[in-house]
């Protein structure tokens, strides 16, 4: 289905997750004349896109349509200095989409009109390829259609959840938002283990991207539990146990990984203060 918004995007900054949002949604079929930029560097990366047209430029109030949707799409501590030369570009019926990590509703909406629609969301990197995971919540003032029209482009490059406790913005970042970055590691540590075993290079970069890109892919498409699917691949005394049995010693890779997402938590927690 061809992603259609009600009006145009306005994306301040495209970064990593920015560009990795737009170009998802132009791979659903955005249009590209629909699109501008808040910043110079950002239009600089975009215009030589084959989708580009002739509309890649900022956008001026003054002779443009207010944007249906604002995306604010850069650093944490560049947003709050962004958000007042934004706020004259928002119209009535703008809704203000941040994906800024650590910045909470409240301090997004402080340097905006109180009656301000804004939404804060929190995707991850995935989403360039249609495989995004979005966790969203909406201040008092967002509409039904606003909430409509900023579920449309997160559904569009992923899957997006809802919730109503800010709260849980900070685990969520945590686990999914930098998660990708946690699988990449793993695609990067079992490589450089497999070289170590005694495979050629290249061999072993093939065998570790397929290996976590197909087992990414199981899970995604079985019902069964991470638990039960691991079970299945474990014979008793074998290969993977032996191998099991390493990582799972005394909670291993377990408390690694806990310990990693409460210190990214942690780091959400003191970003939004």
């Amino acid at each position: 289905m061809t992603l259609r918004l009600a009006g145009p995007l306005l994306l301040v900054g495209a970064g990593k997750m920015g560009g990795a949002l737009l170009e998802g949604w132009l791979q659903q079929g955005l249009d590209p004349a629909t699109v501008s930029f808040k910043t110079p560097r950002c239009r600089t990366r975009w215009q030589h896109s084959p989708q580009r047209t002739a509309s890649w430029q900022a956008m001026r109030p003054s002779y443009r349509r207010r944007p249906a949707v604002i995306l604010i799409a850069v650093k944490p501590d560049v947003a709050e200095k962004l958000l007042p030369e934004v706020e004259p570009m928002v119209g009535d019926e703008t809704v203000v989409l941040s994906i800024a990590a650590g910045r909470t509703l409240q301090s997004l909406s402080r340097y905006l009109p109180e009656t301000v629609a804004v939404v804060r969301a929190m995707p991850n990197t995935p989403a360039s390829v249609g495989q995004g995971m979005t966790v969203a919540i909406a201040n008092a003032n967002v509409t039904q259609q606003q909430k409509n029209e900023c579920d449309a482009l997160m559904s569009a490059v992923g899957e997006v959840i809802w919730v109503e406790d800010e709260a849980l913005l900070d685990p969520v970042t945590a686990v999914s938002g930098s998660g990708p970055a946690y699988v990449f590691l793993l695609a990067e540590c079992l490589e450089e283990a497999g070289i170590a075993a005694g495979l050629p290079h290249e061999l072993a970069e093939r065998l570790a991207r397929a290996t976590v890109a197909g087992a990414g892919e199981l899970l995604r498409r079985s019902d069964l539990e991470p638990a039960q699917l691991r079970k299945n691949v474990t014979s008793p005394k074998g290969t993977t146990a032996a191998a099991l049995d390493v990582l799972m010693g005394e909670d291993a890779l377990k408390d690694l990984l806990t310990q990693a997402v409460a210190a990214a938590a942690k780091r959400s927690r003191e970003l939004s203060s």
